[in-house]
């Protein structure tokens, strides 16, 4: 369980690498809600889990997954079709992780670091959109 927490951790920490927003009017709320994405993904990437264990690691994963819910909402007018691709994606990790936790062997633990790829590269297509808005 550990090696798909650790899968987890990464793809939602790939996250962080875009820059700040600060947009324009029209786009204030997107810009806003991915600043709320970055600070939930650097709260969960600086979380200590063997000061406060898994439970922390699953605080920060909720925050960030609402967050991330939000952004995507917001984003969706601007930019329709990175957000249908990251939302395709995460559901394709999801469903991995699922099919992991029920069988953690190398096949489906592959499957999982294949959707985690699948969905960094959707989250940097839609950061890659966000840059000229942001």
């Amino acid at each position: 369980m550990r090696p798909i927490t650790m899968t987890i951790v990464t793809v939602v920490a790939a996250t962080a690498f875009l820059g700040g927003c600060a947009g324009e009017e029209h786009s204030a709320a997107v810009c806003d809600s991915y600043d709320a994405v970055q600070a939930s993904a650097d709260d969960l990437r600086n979380a200590n889990i063997s000061e406060n264990g898994l439970s922390q690691v699953r605080t920060d994963l909720q925050a960030l997954r609402k967050n991330l819910e939000v952004l995507l909402d917001d984003a969706r007018e601007l930019y329709a079709t990175q957000v249908d691709t990251v939302q395709l994606a995460a559901e394709q990790l999801a469903g991995t992780v699922t099919a992991a936790k029920a069988d953690p062997g190398p096949m489906t633990l592959s499957a999982v670091g294949e959707a985690a790829a699948w969905l960094r590269e959707t989250v940097h297509r839609l950061g890659t959109a966000m840059a000229d808005t942001c």
